[in-house]
């Protein structure tokens, strides 16, 4: 485990936590990867503050690809994952020694977001890969039916990074494995931005964690293959109706143990799926 012990001068600097005590060392968890669970593991390492101040929890993003990669290297205790450790990264893992662990810690409906004022009813699997994929021949609204001013019916693509945990799961779900993404989109830092640059621009379609909704955006409902339309939602990720829900990880370098066990178990607890809950995505185990 790679713990650091600091000064509580250098948490505040580096986990934004609060003073408790006179100026004791706190032990430090090092937890940094996914953009799609940025928000609710920032949320986590606060409420985690209560349960034990001896142990703050420094978080940052950067994409699954850049937390599991740190966790290879040995740099982060824990790596946020929208997505499963590929076969290279775990056999980078185990060429190293390490077994990596794996731990479901909730679930997301990646949603598919347009601009408010667009009137699209729902969304086929099949027309978004002909949109995003390579080679797609669906390049303007008018072509799914849509009507839009004259001006906005071309489509405006918006996707993630290569480095995203959601770039790889929209790329495996909705393009296939051995389809790639079409040239020419707008691709994005973080899930947020992704919002944001639809609820600007009319012609825009996107995709991003439920959770980053906004009432700037309208949600658009998926079919798979002759199913029915489903509304993203935590009801829908819960029950796996919705086409593209999936599964959100946390990884450790093989079985954890000591604080970091005792991390973990608590985000597995009612009182830590309380909190995936209340950010908008979908908890493992059932809560009353």
């Amino acid at each position: 485990m790679r713990w650091r012990t600091i000064s509580l001068a250098a948490v505040l600097a580096v986990a934004g936590t609060t003073a408790c005590g006179r100026g004791n060392s706190r032990n430090v968890l090092q937890n940094k990867g996914s953009d799609t669970l940025v928000n609710v593991a920032q949320a986590w390492a606060e409420a985690y503050k209560t349960v034990n101040p001896n142990v703050a929890i420094a978080v940052t993003g950067g994409g699954s690809g850049t937390g599991i990669s740190a966790l290879i290297n040995g740099t982060v205790d824990i790596a946020n994952a929208s997505r499963k450790m590929k076969p290279k990264e775990m056999e980078h893992a185990k060429a190293n020694g390490h077994e990596p662990k794996e731990f479901v810690v909730g679930y997301d409906a990646l949603a598919v977001y347009v601009h408010k004022d667009n009137p699209i009813t729902s969304i086929s699997l099949a027309q978004l890969a002909e949109i995003y994929g390579e080679d797609g021949t669906t390049v303007a609204w008018s072509q799914l039916g849509v009507q839009l001013p004259e001006d906005a019916d071309e489509i405006v693509r918006i996707s993630r990074q290569n480095n995203s945990g959601t770039y790889a799961y929209f790329k495996a779900t909705v393009l296939g494995r051995e389809r790639e993404y079409k040239l020419g989109s707008l691709d994005q830092a973080g899930s947020k931005d992704v919002v944001a640059l639809v609820s600007h621009t009319p012609g825009a379609i996107g995709y991003s964690g439920l959770a980053y909704a906004t009432p700037d955006v309208k949600l658009v409902p998926v079919v798979a293959g002759d199913g029915p339309a489903v509304m993203p939602s935590v009801g829908t990720a819960i029950d796996r109706t919705y086409p593209i829900a999936r599964p959100l990880f946390m990884y450790t370098l093989g079985e954890p143990t000591g604080d970091e066990k005792a991390y973990l178990d608590w985000i597995l607890s009612p009182a830590g799926q309380k909190i995936i809950l209340d950010k908008g995505y979908a908890p493992v185990t059932e809560l009353d």
